[in-house]
């Protein structure tokens, strides 16, 4: 039976979402500040890659494991998804607390896992929670909601970053094993963050209890022998992935050009301004940390303004058109020198990771069950994570002996990538919920 949704205010979808911006100023964190940090500890270039790989194996265990788990859970007092995003943060806290005091780069590479695990757990039960409380009328509202917290989380992780540096950064001068001060009190915002902006979701936002046959299935499943419920979730993603929609086969072709893309930005940015502006490690990443500020102020105002020229246009039209343009934005960057002037690509790279970061997420959740929303998010993020961890296991020799280990190169190839992500995406057609198969 389906059940009905009422309409939630502008206020409501905007309490439900406000753990995203916890979830994401640790993201933020990662995509700036963790490279530096490897590099900090004495990591050669062509090993950033590889030490990265604990983001995609992490999300492709975790999120779709944790997706089918919250489907078949139900609490009269914690709800279903809010136990796992909420133990998630937690974890990911005690980690963004232990990180910049690493002593040594294993360390910090084991730290990375830890935290991948928590963050990962938290955000894939909170793509389908948006999905579980909106009526489908508001589903883009609520995933561009999300888009606009994945943008301020960001934007608050990297704008203390630029903060801290220019305040703190002269008070040690750099040394290879050793991680400067000033980078502490970054991490340390993140960690509290992460905890209490989840808390005020959790506490803010009622879980829709199931329907009758919903809980039958989950008291179905609780009573199964214990080998039985381990087995049960891996049964679902199989399941689930012989099922799936023809729509997310053809989106998991444009992730695999996107996701790519986007790591080779996030690892390369650093590397790419000590080659082309001569910086040091800490200005290379005080100035990525300055592009991605830029972008996500991009995000953040452009995010809901997406939603009625989205309704207007079509999904496939704006996202297509967005990842070209952040094409532009990546072909034009590793030739502009001036630290000003290189802000201005990212206002195309902003429109880009807004439409990246809630379009998709959209058009998804109109095509899959109710019953099944949980994993199919979770399948969603394998498709995010396996080409993330296709690069971290690649793109280390293509850099070495492919791209001569010019980070110049790296930015360009990566370009490419996105916009063969956007032919791609123009073959995207949104499916009726009669053409999914009953599952």
């Amino acid at each position: 039976m389906k059940i009905s949704k009422p309409s939630l205010s502008f206020w409501q979808i905007f309490n439900m979402n406000v753990g995203f911006l916890g979830i994401q100023y640790s993201f933020g964190l990662q995509q700036t500040a963790i490279n530096p940090i490897f590099l900090y500890l004495g990591a050669p270039e062509d090993m950033l890659p590889i030490l990265n790989i604990a983001g995609p194996i992490t999300g492709l265990i975790v999120q779709p494991i944790i997706g089918a788990m919250s489907d078949k859970t139900w609490s009269a007092r914690w709800g279903r998804r809010k136990p796992y995003f909420l133990i998630g943060a937690i974890l990911g806290s005690l980690c963004l607390f232990a990180f910049p005091t690493s002593p040594v780069l294993w360390f910090a590479v084991g730290l990375l896992w830890i935290l991948d695990v928590g963050n990962n757990m938290a955000m894939e039960p909170y793509r389908a929670f948006v999905g579980d409380k909106l009526p489908e009328k508001q589903l883009s509202l609520g995933y561009q909601m999300q888009s606009l917290f994945v943008g301020a989380g960001i934007l608050l992780a990297n704008g203390s970053i630029v903060l801290f540096q220019y305040l703190f950064s002269g008070e040690s001068v750099e040394v290879v094993g050793s991680i400067p001060t000033w980078l502490y009190y970054s991490f340390y915002i993140g960690a509290i963050l992460s905890i209490t902006t989840i808390l005020w979701s959790v506490l803010k936002t009622p879980e829709i209890p199931p329907s009758s046959e919903e809980l039958s299935e989950i008291n179905k499943a609780k009573a199964k022998p214990f080998a039985e419920r381990i087995a049960l979730p891996f049964k679902e993603i199989s399941e689930s992935i012989q099922k799936m929609p023809k729509f997310m086969w053809k989106l998991g072709a444009v992730y695999l050009f996107q996701w790519y893309a986007l790591f080779i930005y996030w690892q390369y940015t650093t590397p790419l301004f000590k080659l082309t502006m001569g910086y040091s490690t800490g200005e290379a990443a005080s100035q990525s940390a300055q592009m991605s500020l830029t972008y996500n102020i991009v995000t953040m105002l452009v995010a809901l303004a997406l939603v009625p020229l989205t309704l207007k246009c079509g999904g496939k039209k704006v996202y297509a058109l967005s990842l070209a343009g952040t094409a532009i934005a990546l072909f034009s960057i590793p030739y502009i020198q001036d630290p000003l002037l290189v802000l201005v690509p990212m206002v195309l790279f902003g429109v880009g990771w807004a439409a990246m970061m809630g379009i998709p997420y959209t058009m998804v959740s109109k095509v899959v069950p109710q019953e099944r929303r949980g994993v199919y998010m979770g399948i969603l993020n394998m498709m995010i994570v396996i080409p993330m961890g296709i690069e971290t296991l690649t793109f280390g020799p293509i850099y070495k002996y492919l791209l001569g280990s010019n980070a110049i190169n790296a930015m360009l190839f990566a370009g490419a990538l996105f916009a063969f992500a956007a032919i791609f995406a123009m073959r995207l057609n949104e499916e009726n919920k009669e053409e999914v198969l009953e599952l």
